[in-house]
């Protein structure tokens, strides 16, 4: 069975690695390599390649910008080229999509393709193409650094720095672990913007950064105390169940009591 392949990407030489590697295959019939977004759609349309290696990262027409001008229900079975860290990469980890991480191995190369080849023989992917896309989107949307105004000017907060939130009134109380900033936004606005998978809503006046937990106590009629690294004890809601169960086994140190 020989299969048609077009790599994607703006960097030469990871785009010649993809290449060289896709050479040694016999099955593999190299279409070409395009060095950007918008080439690489009229390459996708004109030749409809059975697999693509597609770079996320490119400048004016990113692969997300490519996939959704092909549309995911055209494009051809993808593997996403990527250069974000492992924790990133979750995301199509998490939906079975194909990826490689720039640098990558020989043997990490030779599995991916060998995934794209099964996917392949057993048709389909674009759903799972589609919902990648959109996973790495609201990644992407989540909040790495958080402005907040001090005096006249305005700083700019690591989120990994934060240990807690508290409701207070028309604003927010950001807690780190040596000051407290206040900020004009709601709880729930801020909670969409945080990562669900590092802070998690624990009652309704109170967020909390994961990986800032210390312990957890049961406490009396269903409750849970929370504390945190820097010692702050807070009440964690009855009907938080699954937050707790998801704190208790992502704490950072493990430490501590739970039922």
């Amino acid at each position: 069975m020989s299969i048609t392949a077009l790599v994607v990407d703006d960097e030469p030489i990871a785009r010649h690695a993809v290449v060289r590697r896709l050479r040694e295959d016999p099955q593999i019939e190299l279409l070409g390599e395009c060095g950007d977004g918008v080439s690489a759609v009229a390459a996708i349309r004109e030749h409809s390649p059975d697999l693509v290696f597609l770079d996320i990262q490119m400048p004016a027409m990113t692969g997300m910008d490519v996939v959704a001008t092909i549309g995911a229900a055209r494009m051809p079975a993808t593997v996403f080229v990527t250069a974000y860290e492992q924790y990133a990469v979750r995301a199509f980890e998490a939906n079975a999509v194909d990826y490689l991480v720039k640098p990558f191995s020989r043997e990490r190369f030779a599995a991916t393709l060998q995934r794209a080849k099964t996917r392949l023989a057993a048709g389909g992917g674009d759903a799972r193409i589609a919902q990648a896309l959109e996973a790495l989107r609201q990644r992407e949307d989540y909040l790495d650094r958080l402005p907040v105004r001090v005096d006249e000017h305005v700083i700019f907060l690591d989120v990994d720095d934060i240990v807690w939130i508290k409701a207070s009134g028309n604003t927010v109380q950001i807690h780190l672990a040596d000051r407290v900033h206040e900020l004009r936004d709601t709880m729930a606005s801020l909670a969409q913007r945080l990562d669900p998978r590092h802070f998690a809503r624990i009652h309704r006046s109170a967020i909390v950064n994961v990986r800032r937990v210390k312990t957890i106590h049961p406490w009396f009629n269903g409750y849970h105390v929370v504390t945190m690294d820097n010692g702050q004890q807070l009440r964690m809601s009855r009907y938080q169940h699954q937050t707790f169960l998801r704190l208790a086994t992502t704490r950072r140190d493990g430490a501590g009591e739970h039922d």
